[in-house]
């Protein structure tokens, strides 16, 4: 059974009076919890394009980056968004169960904020209702300022990314505390890591941008301090 059907049979118990509770209660567990992060990406992604009042087609594109979608699962992936469309659950309390399931702290949350903040900026802006929208959502899952604006500076367009901000260490930190950070955020975005704790093989390729991003804070900071 592919992503795509498990996917739609979950969101089918939803529109069919299933509590929300219920269902993602059974999507705690590999491989399920692959299932759970990409209805919470169309969830909140599909939420958060009502933000800036309008959904674009470089949105509809991105979201088919970081999720692939083959010919073979095109009614199935279809199903997927007529049910998310249907959904008028706000997205505070959608977001708390989201973070209920993965639990405070798990890696996946920040995960899962990448591949929305992907879709946020995938027409060339970023609208202050969606820099909102985000923060709030970081807040619910446990994400602090700081580590909410490392993963912001990543992504916003024309903004220069501070170095120190994509490390989420202090400026002036001691070198060996920043190579720590560096080495710990090149540990979280191994492949195998992030499909083990549920990120869907097709959203790993948002890793190879927040690699680069780590690498050139970190060659950066070193460079200063050599």
């Amino acid at each position: 059974m592919s992503i795509w059907t498990r996917i739609a049979d979950a969101l089918s118990a939803l529109a069919t009076g299933e509590g929300l509770s219920s269902v993602f209660e059974k999507l705690r567990a590999p491989p399920e919890r692959s299932v759970a992060f990409t209805i919470a990406v169309i969830g909140l992604g599909a939420k958060m394009a009502k933000a800036d009042g309008r959904v674009t087609r470089d949105e509809v594109t991105a979201f088919r980056e970081v999720f692939f979608i083959p010919e073979s699962e095109e009614a199935n992936a279809a199903r997927v968004f007529n049910l998310a469309r249907q959904d008028v659950g706000g997205f505070e309390d959608y977001a708390r169960r989201i973070a209920g399931m993965f639990g405070s702290g798990d890696p996946v949350l920040c995960d899962l904020m990448e591949g929305l903040f992907h879709i946020a900026v995938a027409d060339g802006a970023y609208h202050p209702a969606e820099d909102d929208f985000l923060a709030r959502v970081a807040a619910i899952f446990g994400i602090d300022e700081r580590r909410f604006r490392a993963l912001r500076t990543r992504f916003v367009p024309d903004a220069r990314p501070d170095p120190w901000e994509v490390l989420g260490v202090e400026p002036g930190t001691p070198l060996d505390d920043v190579r720590a950070a560096w080495r710990q955020l090149v540990r979280e975005s191994h492949p195998d890591r992030m499909i083990a704790r549920g990120v869907p093989e097709e959203a790993v390729k948002l890793a190879e941008r927040r690699l680069v991003a780590i690498n050139r804070a970190w060659e950066e900071i070193s460079g200063k301090a050599a």
